[in-house]
């Protein structure tokens, strides 16, 4: 057994998708979810590994700070952090209400930043971890009708850099991979002409599925990336 790792957001899409590989190489698996007990729950049956489910709002330190000290009585002390929830809103900047602007903000950014600072701890004590976020393609490059997600992705991106210089003596990785457009309930809301015209503007002619994002995690998880920290691993097809 490898140890524990925790994913949040892990009932579905990308989510799940990282929970199955991640069981498949050995961890145990705590599986994070706000709403969807059910899929989290049928998941966690699923693996073939030892797996829990964990229900906490991410944008909630304290929230946060409950679901860690449930995982480090029933698993075990977190090394693998996989900062994967998140939530998107399309439409035009001016249109956005604050409550909408903020709660961007508390999940896709301050979420991953809260779970970091409740895993660190203890990563610093062992001297070991690895903490990897998923960002987006367009906290590189911008979307528009989605200037806020983008700005938080963008957040993310910038987390990840400094982070690493901050941990890196003390063997800590921090990474993020970048996808490009995926198969998921987040992209459900576009349109087959969208989804086509996406398609033919990838190079590798296709959307992603969950299942490549979680391989690329996968990778960053393992031994074979010792070496690499800070960086950002696109998962695009191409098309930035």
């Amino acid at each position: 057994m490898k140890g524990v790792a925790l994913v949040t957001g892990g009932s579905r899409g990308i989510g799940a998708a990282t929970v199955r590989e991640l069981s498949s190489l050995g961890y145990s698996v705590a599986i994070n979810y706000n709403k969807s007990h059910d899929e989290a729950s049928l998941l966690a049956k699923s693996l073939p590994g030892e797996a829990a489910v964990y229900q906490c709002d991410i944008s909630s330190p304290e929230e946060v700070e409950g679901m860690f000290s449930r995982i480090e009585a029933e698993l075990g002390e977190v090394e693998l952090l996989v900062n994967n929830a998140g939530v998107s809103h399309i439409g035009l900047f001016q249109d956005m209400s604050y409550e909408s602007i903020l709660r961007l903000a508390e999940v896709n950014l301050l979420g991953a930043i809260y779970c970091t600072r409740r895993a660190v701890p203890g990563m610093v004590r062992r001297h070991s971890g690895c903490i990897i976020s998923v960002a987006s393609m367009w906290g590189e490059v911008g979307a528009s009708c989605e200037a806020v997600y983008s700005s938080c992705k963008a957040g993310i991106i910038g987390f990840t850099k400094a982070l690493a210089k901050e941990l890196g003596p003390s063997g800590i990785r921090v990474n993020c991979v970048s996808p490009g457009v995926i198969d998921t309930d987040m992209n459900k809301e576009l349109d087959d002409e969208t989804i086509n015209a996406l398609c033919r503007d990838t190079p590798l002619m296709r959307i992603g599925s969950p299942e490549d994002v979680a391989g690329v995690i996968g990778f960053l998880a393992s031994p074979d990336s010792g070496f690499i920290t800070g960086q950002v691993l696109p998962v695009n097809g191409g098309i930035i």
